[in-house]
């Protein structure tokens, strides 16, 4: 969920209007609009038609906010999570020390790497 990876900052109901703030994971992140279009979605669905979604890039995020069950969800997903130790091991077998392959991977929040040990390459959703 947003919440789980610590995108989601504030949610608050000002002059009976719902305020949600989120912070992207990179400035530029491609993901931002459509993360935006299903918040004002959602509340809409729970009858909260007067809604306003907020881009804050102060402080900016790290991988820090990230929850335990956001880094499981990644990793049984096949992309290795950051892990606050700067070292990448394979979601597959868990060997350390991949080789990279690209800086950039599926987004330019993630690496493309390929395991050392199983040869399986994989994303690593770079420290921040």
């Amino acid at each position: 969920t947003i919440e789980d990876l610590g995108v989601l900052r504030d949610v608050s109901v000002v002059d009976g209007k719902v305020q949600v703030s989120i912070t992207p994971t990179y400035t530029g992140c491609p993901a931002m609009r459509q993360i935006e279009d299903d918040i004002i979605q959602a509340l809409e669905t729970a009858g909260f038609d007067d809604a306003e979604v907020r881009v804050v890039h102060h402080p900016a995020w790290s991988t820090a906010w990230m929850s335990a069950p956001a880094r499981a969800k990644l990793e049984a997903f096949g992309i290795a999570p950051p892990t606050g130790r700067h070292e990448v091991l394979c979601p597959r077998c868990r060997a350390g020390e991949p080789n990279m392959v690209s800086e950039y991977g599926s987004t330019a929040c993630k690496a493309l790497m390929v395991c050392s040990a199983c040869g399986e390459p994989f994303d690593y959703f770079k420290e921040f």
